[in-house]
């Protein structure tokens, strides 16, 4: 930690599962990134559980650098970050997922906002995707682009509250904030599931931050991420983010519920006209799929991820609107259970 008493103190959570792979990578650039700013950090590594080799890497980092690892049993993403959090000691922490890779400059501009604007408390990560070679993980980078359109297509130095909370990019794949903030939100989640392995995390934790502070953001904090790189990988997250994206927002009025809302209407008219004239419905699917990859493009989308929309989109919305199903029965659950 900074023993400079004009630098803030700032402790890094990072959660891992299974990433033996990219674990030294995104710890590795995180020093870099220090080391450019002068800034001495605390980096904190949850292994959440992981059976590769992924202890093993981090026996190795807290050996030559001095991190701390907590290990514990498989409880999700945020379980890992929650006990991170706990054991952390900056008066500023930041969340970092184990695929990032943060840019050199990144926390010399984090540093330079924190000293010269305090007030500013909470900072979005700007995440850039490795997609140019990941039609995956170009899909999910394209997609967000329309919701989050008012940003990335004009990304600079800019705020949000809760009002505009769905319309502005969000989430802990690279977040910072005060502590109090974090801890805060931390205690206020509450889930509509019973398995926390499937709640969203991030969403609810943000929306209650929202609620209190402002969240900035700026094309200078950036990071890159690098998702998912197989075909298994990717029906696996969209099946998992539909089920998240009902606890994220069915008990939260506006446009985000609106929208699952119009698809699930839309999926249920779509699969009732398939059976009646199934050649028609798929050139609209065709159509509607080669049209969503323009209009994520005009949205700020690169042209490797526009593609990737307009390739992948009929197998994300099947596994997505499955996703939704079972996370509308897993909220049934847990509701009746709970009475």
């Amino acid at each position: 930690m900074s023993a400079n008493p004009l630098l803030p103190s700032l402790s890094v959570v990072i959660p891992v599962y299974n990433e033996q792979d990219w674990i030294e990578r995104s710890v590795g650039a995180l020093l870099a990134s220090a080391s450019a700013a002068s800034w001495p950090i605390e980096i904190v590594v949850v292994d959440d559980g992981s059976t590769d080799a992924t202890p093993s890497r981090l026996d190795d980092l807290r050996e030559r650098h001095g991190i701390t690892v907590i290990s514990q049993a498989n409880g999700g993403r945020f379980e890992a970050r929650s006990a991170g959090i706990a054991k952390s000691s900056g008066e500023w922490i930041a969340l970092l997922d184990s695929r990032v890779i943060v840019d050199e400059h990144t926390l010399t501009f984090l540093r330079d906002q924190l000293v010269e604007h305090p007030e500013r408390a909470v900072w979005n990560g700007h995440i850039n995707v490795a997609s140019e070679h990941n039609p995956y993980a170009g899909f999910m980078a394209g997609l967000v682009k329309v919701p989050w359109r008012k940003y990335c297509a004009n990304p600079r130095l800019m705020s949000y509250g809760i009002e505009e909370f769905d319309v502005y990019p969000k989430g802990t794949t690279f977040f910072c904030a005060r502590r109090g903030l974090l801890e805060g939100s931390v205690t206020a989640f509450a889930s509509l599931f019973d398995d926390i392995r499937f709640a969203s995390d991030d969403t609810r934790m943000l929306r209650w931050i929202a609620e209190h502070e402002r969240i900035w953001l700026a094309p200078e904090l950036s990071a890159t991420y690098n998702g998912r790189d197989s075909f298994k990988k990717f029906t696996q997250q969209a099946y998992f983010r539909g089920t998240t994206y009902v606890d994220s927002y069915i008990a939260s009025p506006g446009p985000a519920r609106n929208a699952l809302f119009g698809a699930l209407a839309a999926g249920v008219l779509g699969l009732a006209f398939a059976a009646k004239k199934p050649k028609t419905t798929l050139a609209a699917g065709v159509l509607g799929a080669v049209a969503a990859g323009e209009v994520v493009k005009k949205c700020g989308a690169t042209g490797p991820e526009a593609r990737a929309v307009t390739k992948l989109l009929p197998v994300f919305a099947g596994g997505f609107g499955a996703g939704v199903l079972r996370g509308l029965a897993m909220a049934v659950r847990t509701k009746l259970r709970r009475r």
